[in-house]
């Protein structure tokens, strides 16, 4: 079934799980919908890039167009006279039968022109569009007026899907369907004892600084080391911390490093840490998938009672949680950790999630499946 993959930004590297069904939704039979190109395309998609310079018609219909648009809609985002006649045009050329939108933010530039072309369309829910978007009441307002456009709705936990219909966004055909990690490539390797690790983008979000100093207060003179892995504007900060802290013999910052490095440092790593909160904007995670891949590859995994972390988190069996914030009680678990005599059981029970709940291949299975089911009841 040609499927177009509406996104943002084309390509960005660490878009594992959107990049994934470009490459092998439906046989990877796709090409790409983008606001931008970025320039590097290593699946050799046909690509529509949105935000190409407006014709001089377009230039002069824009204001009326997109104040028309989003006194009606809710959003100005939806395209328009040049632009949406070569959009229908490539979509047409290229055969295309559904339309998956990644983020419902994407949804609502492509659910109107899909509705009027007899596209079959849905939408996929990861974090920002269900959190910090629903901050402003225009986003809400559009999401309300798309929703009854869409075949169908998918989330990477069920927490984003209540979120919605705390501020009135529903849709009768929703799913909790994770990204997923490939747990064939994820998998245990011999660890080394003491080992922590917390990888992700050094923002409020992620609160590295909490995780720093939780484990300074635990681990400081014990046989302990913690990577950080990841770039951001709070990496500087987290540095100076470690040496005021005492720790900095115990830390290690990388940088971002590329997907495979990454696996690299989970198959050995002891303990994955992730301390996630809600951001003050009200950003939060969906389902981090840097915490599938820690559990695909057998890390005990410690991290909060956010978002949708305890769907894949069961506190005292492949891991433990603590509340947002709770810096001390951070601290303890990760004592706790460096106390346990068999850390072993944690360790099966982590990859023994992975396997049951986030195996990539069986999630784009169901994906598909409901695709395939919603468009042949439409039909």
């Amino acid at each position: 079934m040609k499927t177009c993959i509406a996104t943002s930004d084309y390509f960005v590297q660490g878009e594992t799980f959107i990049n994934r069904h470009i490459a092998h939704i439906f046989g990877g039979d796709t090409c790409v919908l983008a606001g931008r190109f970025n320039g590097n395309d290593p699946l050799g998609k046909p690509l529509f890039e949105r935000r190409a310079p407006l014709s001089l018609a377009d230039r002069l219909r824009a204001p009326f167009a997109m104040g028309w648009n989003a006194a009606r809609t809710g959003t100005g985002r939806l395209p328009f006279g040049d632009a949406k006649a070569r959009l229908r045009d490539w979509l047409q050329a290229q055969e295309v039968e559904v339309v998956l939108a990644e983020f419902g933010t994407q949804a609502l530039v492509v659910a109107g022109l899909a509705r009027e072309m007899g596209l079959p369309c849905f939408t996929y829910f990861r974090g920002t569009d269900a959190s910090f978007a629903l901050r402003k009441t225009q986003t809400v307002r559009a999401y309300r007026h798309m929703m009854p456009m869409l075949d169908g709705v998918f989330s990477v936990s069920q927490f984003l899907l209540d979120n919605l219909a705390a501020h009135g966004v529903t849709h009768g055909n929703a799913h909790v369907v994770p990204s997923g990690v490939d747990i064939r490539r994820f998998t245990p390797g011999e660890k080394v004892p003491g080992s922590f690790l917390a990888v992700g983008r050094m923002v409020e979000k992620k609160a590295p600084q909490v995780t720093l100093r939780a484990f300074a207060e635990a681990a400081r003179g014990r046989e302990a080391h913690l990577t950080f892995i990841g770039d951001g504007p709070l990496l500087e900060t987290c540095k100076g911390m470690a040496a005021e802290l005492g720790v900095a013999d115990q830390v290690t910052f990388t940088g971002a490093l590329p997907h495979d490095e990454v696996r690299a440092h989970l198959t050995r790593t002891e303990t994955f840490l992730q301390h996630s909160v809600t951001a003050k904007n009200g950003n939060t995670e969906g389902l981090p998938t840097a915490i599938q891949e820690a559990l695909a590859c057998g890390c005990i995994t410690l991290s909060t009672w956010h978002a949708g972390i305890p769907e894949a988190v069961e506190d005292g069996v492949n891991g433990l949680l603590v509340a947002e914030w709770d810096e001390r009680g951070f601290a303890e678990r990760i004592g706790v950790i460096l106390d346990m005599e068999d850390r072993s059981a944690m360790t099966r029970a982590a990859r023994d999630t992975a396997v049951a709940k986030f195996d990539n291949a069986v999630l784009l299975e169901k994906v598909e499946q409901v695709i395939r089911d919603t468009v042949a009841a439409r039909r």
